[in-house]
């Protein structure tokens, strides 16, 4: 009796539909279209690796659910090959060799191994190295996934000895091909149920997934559980649906490189003078969950880096869209910080500080501890006016239109450079005409007093 019960507990393991349905073979893997298609005749070089069943040390990089351990199990059964799978959130380097051992074995019968690696970017320095003798020897042939850009995640001597496919979030039509199919397969999928879904609200998941596979096939799953019976169908309604989807889905790391990725968006749209495009990606991470403050604090870096005296309005515009934030808080804030955003992107545009600060900063690196001219030095004590600290000095107040022609202020052995060049956009086309006719009369009076 208890064995039977035993058994019967053992059949109906639960198996989530997502697991149910990762497809074995390309034909019914969706997606990828860019390492996987075909045209014509011609297959992209994966997919004539996969189906030759040809085997080489590959990682797979992409956000979560486009396929990559799919893809992994792929590979094994069209070569026929051992799959070891070890998760770098679980595993350390017990497991490693545990596994490498586990492919000495087979190796010593003609068995080729896939050891797959989720989440590699996790391993750290040492743990990528422990892979390295065992993927020259052949022992193993390793597979990588990782949502993380490798560049920055994956030690060099990994990068060099594999080959990085790049995966994209599926497009919504390959996501409802994906939930057509589970509705109707009988076998792994819910086509015993018999499933009724409109068109539209089938359309409603598919871009609710964001790109998303697993996270598309479980929504489906927990609607199909909520399925009510209408005459005599089980139907997947509308409200269903919206119960399932309430929870907002975008996709925003607030660490990796999709959060970069975006603030970058933002950044190079209101430098490019698209408002539009940078109230969009605005939306997208304070949808996402993006902190605030952090934005405001970006803004407030676009201000002075792409705008700066062309519209010094600009940096104030974005520093009381900050402290506007601080006083209102969400959602009511956001809405200054939207203000400053627009304004900035339509506004005109001058770097010019910014490239005169890097160039100014580069100079005090390299040219070393150049001495402070003896006029322009302080002389708070009378020793100091001994030795000649601030003698000869022009108070520039008292020249004429407030300027002492042909003073230098540079150190004595460093000669004169023109950092800032205004623009001729903005406030700048002033500030440069006046800078121009300075510096002329700089140069005028420099002349005579050479002569």
């Amino acid at each position: 009796m208890f064995l039977a019960v035993a058994r019967e507990s053992v059949q109906t393991v639960y198996t989530p539909l997502a697991d149910r349905m990762r497809p074995r073979t390309l034909e019914h893997f969706f997606g990828q279209q860019h390492i996987l298609g075909k045209s014509g005749n011609k297959s992209s070089a994966l997919r004539q690796s996969i189906e030759s069943g040809s085997l080489h040390s590959m990682v797979f990089w992409g956000p979560p659910g486009t396929g990559k351990t799919t893809l992994a199990r792929i590979i094994a059964n069209s070569a026929n090959a051992q799959f070891l799978s070890i998760s770098a959130v679980l595993s350390g380097v017990k497991d490693i060799r545990a596994a490498i051992e586990r492919a000495r074995q087979e190796q010593a019968y003609g068995h080729s191994t896939i050891l797959f690696v989720d989440e590699v970017h996790r391993f750290n320095k040492s743990q990528q190295d422990a892979f390295l003798p065992h993927i020259e020897d052949g022992t193993i042939f390793f597979i990588g996934a990782t949502t993380e850009n490798p560049s920055f995640e994956l030690n060099n001597a990994l990068l060099s000895r594999v080959k990085t496919y790049v995966l994209k979030r599926l497009e919504q039509a390959d996501i409802e091909q994906l939930l057509r199919h589970a509705l109707s397969d009988v076998e792994a999928g819910l086509g015993e149920r018999g499933l009724v879904i409109s068109d539209e609200l089938l359309q409603v998941l598919a871009q609710i997934a964001d790109g998303d596979a697993r996270r598309a096939l479980n929504m489906l799953e927990i609607a199909a559980d909520l399925a009510q019976e209408i005459d005599g169908q089980l139907v997947i309604t509308e409200d269903i649906v919206k119960d399932v989807t309430a929870q907002s889905f975008r996709r925003f790391d607030k660490g990796g490189d999709y959060f970069y990725d975006q603030i970058s968006a933002l950044h190079k749209s209101v430098r490019g003078s698209n408002p539009d495009a940078a109230l969009y990606w605005l939306a997208r991470m304070l949808d996402g969950g993006c902190d605030p403050h952090y934005v405001a604090r970006r803004v407030v870096r676009m201000a002075s880096e792409d705008i700066g005296n062309a519209d010094p309005r600009g940096l104030e515009i974005a520093l009381n869209a900050w402290n506007t934030y601080d006083r209102l808080g969400s959602p009511e804030g956001e809405l200054a910080i939207a203000q400053a955003v627009a304004y900035l992107a339509s506004t005109a545009k001058s770097n010019s500080v910014y490239m005169a600060f890097g160039a100014a900063m580069k100079d005090a690196r390299t040219l070393g501890s150049l001495e402070v001219p003896m006029h322009i030095r302080n002389a708070p004590t009378r020793l100091m006016k001994d030795l000649g600290h601030g003698k000869g000095y022009r108070y520039a107040h008292d020249e004429e239109d407030a300027f002492a022609a042909g003073e230098t202020y540079f150190p004595d052995d460093m000669e004169e450079k023109i950092y800032y060049e205004p623009t001729d956009r903005g406030l700048e086309i002033k500030i440069g005409e006046k800078l121009a006719r300075l510096r002329e009369l700089n140069r005028k009076n420099r002349t005579r007093t050479d002569k």
